[in-house]
């Protein structure tokens, strides 16, 4: 199933570009166009250095995705159906789709990462360079769980892609990853006080205090403690539905 994924993923020259250039954009455009701004709360370093940390995030997060859209693909052509009666336990298969999900998600991470590098965005230390990788597996991992739960309970990619936005992009503005949010003035209190349920506020702080160890509001190890715990709760849930599934 590792296999399968990586190949599906090495063949999709479309989808390897699109979830590339679109972090990309963000970072060299936004982050290079906006450097010199300066927001409240926004800690030490430039804009570029605030941004390269949600975007690596942001980036990790819609690959992992791709997962749950698989699921649906293999449901709708009956792949799924042929996989799920072999001799085989579905814990293999879930941990075969999982596997696969998140590498290809770090792999493009990754790549994202070298590039904010390259760009000029510091990094605090060879420690705080492990740790975010060690964020950025754990963020991978948390999205293909999340990811298996809705496709267990979807039938159709355009209901997925609908409630992936609706859920994603909301989590994405108010985790910090643009612009800071809890140490802003300018933020509503209502706001700043939502912005600690989210799961992505943990996500992106945690990145930035281990990648370039400013801007962020709570230590790496209190965010990476919320984030094991979110992590371990969606691959609880999303291993539970996906075995109970029925195609």
């Amino acid at each position: 199933m590792w296999l399968r994924q990586m190949k599906r993923f090495t063949r999709s020259k479309s989808r390897v570009v699109a979830t590339i250039i679109q972090p990309l954009f963000f970072l060299v455009i936004l982050g290079s166009g906006l450097r010199s701004a300066v927001m409240p709360g926004m800690g030490e370093g430039d804009y570029l250095s605030f941004l390269a940390p949600g975007i690596i995030a942001m980036s990790v997060l819609f690959s992992s995705m791709f997962t749950g859209i698989s699921v649906l693909w293999d449901k709708q052509f009956g792949f799924l159906q042929e996989v799920l009666v072999a001799p085989v336990s579905r814990f293999s298969i879930i941990i075969g789709r999982t596997l696969g999900g998140a590498t290809t998600a770090l792999i493009q991470g990754f790549i994202i990462l070298i590039i904010a590098i390259g760009l000029g965005v510091p990094i605090v230390g060879g420690f705080g360079f492990l740790l975010t990788l060690v964020f950025m597996v754990i963020v991978a991992f948390t999205a293909v769980g999340f990811g298996l739960v809705l496709a267990s309970k979807m039938q159709d990619f355009q209901g997925f892609q609908l409630i992936m936005n609706l859920i994603i992009m909301p989590l994405l503005f108010t985790s910090s990853a643009f612009f800071p949010i809890a140490t802003n003035p300018d933020i509503p209190k209502i706001i700043v006080k939502l912005s600690f349920f989210n799961p992505m506020f943990y996500m992106v702080d945690g990145i930035r205090g281990s990648l370039t160890g400013s801007g962020n509001i709570l230590s790496p190890i209190v965010n990476l403690a919320v984030v094991i715990g979110m992590c371990i709760v969606m691959m609880s849930l999303g291993s539970y539905f996906f075995s109970k599934s029925e195609v």
